[in-house]
């Protein structure tokens, strides 16, 4: 968001910081007795971006003096951009008055990055690197790496570095090995519940029926997608997952799992069905 104001308005003092660093700067301001050149140099931007402003709460001082910043640049009718875990109403432990002035202006929800988002970035900041990855790697980071576009860049800039030293292609289990650290963080367990749920929605079949003795078409077969996927993304047993299933024997699940594998194998569409939630559960 800095780079973008400042490519298409060049002449503007865009200045963005963390409200950590924001509260640094003060207290480093106070120790030095240089309050008043701190206080121009946040009073007089057009625009102040600050991020993770819920870390001030608390922090009475700083609060105060975010307050009177805040309030001097909309009298000069300056741009301010805040970014928080949670909506201003919600920040406990933030003065009400600071509240009501962060609820004035437009509060957006910024949702996840979704998988097809993801993906579209991660080649797009390969190519700014001149960084050739193969089409399976980006969709490998795609999964893997859910939470913001730093950890993306910073992924692309370990393997460009890798990839540089040891002068070899970047395969999905190169990339596995350089940043386990990384995916280790970023790795979810997928529960049970969660695979039927998305299951059932997929098939517009009612929840009950993952755990009925309906052996009809159309409620068994969504049945042993779920069970195939249960077994091919968590860690689950077999006992384990039958259970989830209505109390079903383990044996119900080998024979669920089967026939799911030898049909995909001629069946192009059941195949289509298993990769698509694998792929909505991995990165939901």
């Amino acid at each position: 968001m800095h780079g973008i104001l400042k490519k298409r308005n060049p002449k503007k003092n865009v200045v963005y910081l963390t409200a950590e660093k924001f509260m640094y700067q003060f207290i480093k301001a106070l120790r030095f007795k240089n309050i008043m050149s701190f206080k121009e140099q946040f009073r007089s931007v057009d625009v102040l971006m600050i991020d993770d402003v819920q870390f001030i709460i608390g922090k009475d001082n700083t609060q105060e003096e975010f307050f009177h910043t805040f309030n001097t640049l909309i009298d000069k009718k300056r741009q301010i951009i805040i970014s928080a875990d949670k909506s201003p109403a919600d920040l406990d432990g933030l003065e009400d008055r600071l509240k009501s002035r962060l609820g004035w202006g437009l509060v957006a929800d910024i949702h996840p990055l979704t998988y097809e988002l993801r993906l579209g970035i991660l080649q797009a900041k390969a190519e700014q690197k001149s960084l050739k990855l193969k089409q399976e790697v980006m969709e490998f980071l795609a999964n893997k790496i859910t939470n913001n576009v730093r950890e993306m860049e910073g992924a692309l800039n370990r393997l460009a570095v890798h990839a540089s030293i040891q002068d070899s292609e970047i395969s999905v289990d190169l990339v596995k090995d350089v940043l386990k650290d990384l995916l280790r963080t970023n790795s979810r367990k997928i529960t049970i519940d969660e695979i039927q749920k998305k299951v059932v929605e997929h098939y517009n079949i009612k929840l009950s029926d993952m755990h009925s003795p309906r052996r009809s078409r159309s409620v068994a077969r969504p049945r042993q997608v779920a069970m195939y996927l249960a077994k091919s993304i968590t860690t689950r047993s077999l006992p384990e997952i039958g259970r989830k299933f209505g109390g079903r024997d383990h044996t119900t699940v080998i024979h669920a799992i089967k026939t799911i594998e030898e049909i995909m194998v001629n069946d192009p569409n059941l195949a289509e069905d298993i990769e698509l939630l694998t792929r909505i559960l991995q990165t939901s």
